[in-house]
């Protein structure tokens, strides 16, 4: 009896949601794939990479593996220290967004201030902020619950909020992450419970203010044109999604064969990191894009699960970290997926747990973390053992 019991309890202890941790572990190991198929040539002939043909190869693998390494240490914290701490890690993403835009700190590539140096990596906090407002959404929601249908005293400070981290994105700039941020916060507060006359006037104040800064901006103005016509300027503006449909057209049902693509050879820009999804469709074809896109599709409707399961039993900060997680994965993966085909203009948002980048890599596998680890808190609590 006391033999049964024991292993009844250690199951009970290292029980996991394994459909949620098989697919982030395809994610990643199809991303280190076809980051080496995009990026062997590039590195190969570029002197920064010192001509080895596996450097991005090497750099992303360290990364999966720090990813590994941060969301197990993640995974430690219980959903209550992370309540706890919510606050005050939006105040570090925050400071760290005005670092970025700080001269002689701040790194610019590309006409973007958007990476912060550590000598061995980049940062970019636009990454860590996404996370942040994920867990700062889902906490000021729980706070205010008294106050869901008061529009001034629950929706304003959110807004103010959300318009500093918008205005700092803006700077950088990085127009992708403030439009996945934007979507993340209304969606918690949405799901939250808040008034439905609040979300309502967004409807209208939104597009309004979205064309305003399209407006605004020459730079925006023109990334808009070309996604509407890149044949207009091949060789210009509409550069980039030009060659990526190209390789789309290539790639056809089956695609051309692992390494066989032609628009990697110097003719796709950042075919690695935001067009990764380009190289996939024509090595791979349709079939590959749809593999893709049933692995996220698998992630999301299990996170969305797994914050049902703990809204079930009465966790709201849980639930809503879980759906804000499915929130913004799915929506940054819906963006890159429309950029590479053609749907919406260039945004600059990598695909998670795919694309090239040492922050993105890092913070996806901290999310998959915290889902796993609400759903190792769901069926503690079920189980009527301490989480």
């Amino acid at each position: 009896m006391l033999a049964a019991s024991l292993t009844s309890r250690h199951h009970a202890l290292v029980e996991y949601d394994k459909t949620l941790s098989w697919i982030t572990i395809a994610l990643l190991s199809f991303g280190l794939v076809m980051v080496y198929s995009a990026s062997i040539a590039t590195a190969e002939a570029s002197k920064f990479t010192g001509f080895q043909p596996a450097y991005y190869l090497v750099r992303h693998s360290l990364y999966i593996f720090v990813g590994i390494m941060a969301g197990v240490m993640a995974f430690q914290v219980s959903l209550q220290n992370w309540q706890r701490l919510a606050p005050y890690l939006f105040l570090l993403g925050v400071a760290l967004l005005i670092l970025v835009l700080i001269p002689g700190i701040g790194r610019e590539v590309n006409g973007s201030r958007r990476w912060l140096s550590l000598f061995v990596i980049n940062l970019q906090p636009s990454e860590l902020i996404k996370l942040f407002a994920v867990l700062y959404a889902a906490d000021y929601t729980v706070r205010k619950g008294l106050l869901k249908d008061h529009w001034g005293q629950a929706f304003l400070p959110m807004f103010a909020v959300m318009a500093l981290v918008g205005g700092l994105l803006l700077l950088e700039p990085d127009m992708g992450s403030f439009v996945v941020i934007c979507i993340v916060a209304i969606s918690i507060l949405f799901l939250g419970g808040f008034n439905i006359k609040v979300f309502a006037g967004l409807v209208i104040a939104l597009p309004i203010a979205f064309a305003a800064l399209i407006f605004s901006s020459p730079y925006r103005m023109q990334r808009v044109v070309g996604f509407m016509d890149p044949w207009s300027d091949p060789y210009g503006k509409g550069y980039q999604l030009s060659h990526a449909l190209i390789a789309f057209g290539r790639g056809e049902w089956f695609g051309v064969g692992l390494g066989g693509s032609l628009q990697k050879l110097f003719y796709l820009p950042e075919a690695h990191t935001d067009f990764l999804l380009a190289v996939i469709a024509e090595e791979l074809g349709f079939v590959g894009v749809c593999i893709v896109i049933l692995l996220f599709a698998g992630l999301i409707i299990r996170a969305f699960a797994i914050g049902r399961q703990a809204a079930n039993l009465d966790r709201q900060f849980a639930a809503l970290v879980a759906q804000g997680i499915a929130v913004w994965l799915g929506v940054q993966a819906m963006i890159n997926i429309g950029v590479n085909t053609g749907v919406l203009p260039t945004k600059g948002l990598t695909l998670p747990f795919l694309s090239f980048g040492g922050s993105s890599v890092v913070v996806s596998c901290i999310a998959a973390a915290l889902l796993l680890r609400i759903d190792w808190e769901n069926r503690r609590m079920l189980r009527g053992l301490p989480i």
